[in-house]
């Protein structure tokens, strides 16, 4: 048996961890990672102790803010990053495993904390519906290596 890569191990994990989300619009997992460990992991939500959007709002999900955007979640990676931070663990010069291309407010943090690469499976400004990929492209221009996933996954289902 061969023993798969750990790019198609994080990035399987992350799948998994975005159904773990509440959200009814879109489910989104990261996994941050420091060579082959994982420091860190996070998905779409609203913060603890709030509402489940999926349970309070089942037909509506939450209050949509002025751009159209989720009033109440949280982006995976800044779970993944707020909670490594919160446990004290450094996450500079560490490896970002995102389900959807980080957005250009994510990639402001990303690029922030010291994030080195970025490996993500679907593109973001697909999803929007936009014509590029604003965060990647803000994290090339400031040098944050990114990758678009194209490995191979086996034995996951659809994401959401």
């Amino acid at each position: 048996m061969s023993k798969p890569a750990f790019d198609d191990i994080f990035m399987e994990l992350a799948v998994n961890l975005a159904k773990r989300s509440h959200c009814i619009k879109r489910h989104v997992g990261a996994v941050l990672t420091k060579e082959t460990r994982i420091i860190s992991i996070g998905y779409n939500g609203p913060p603890a102790g709030t509402h489940n959007c999926d349970e309070e709002f089942p037909e509506t999900g939450c209050a949509r803010d002025s751009k159209g955007s989720c009033s109440l979640a949280i982006h995976a990676e800044q779970n993944a990053i707020l909670y490594a931070v919160k446990n004290n663990a450094s996450v500079e010069g560490s490896t970002l495993y995102v389900t959807l291309s980080p957005c250009l407010a994510c990639s402001r943090i990303i690029y922030s904390m010291g994030i080195k690469k970025v490996i993500y499976l679907k593109s973001y400004a697909e999803y929007k519906g936009i014509p590029s990929d604003e965060g990647v492209d803000f994290l090339n221009t400031f040098g944050v290596e990114t990758e678009k996933y194209e490995g191979m996954i086996e034995g996951i289902t659809e994401m959401i």
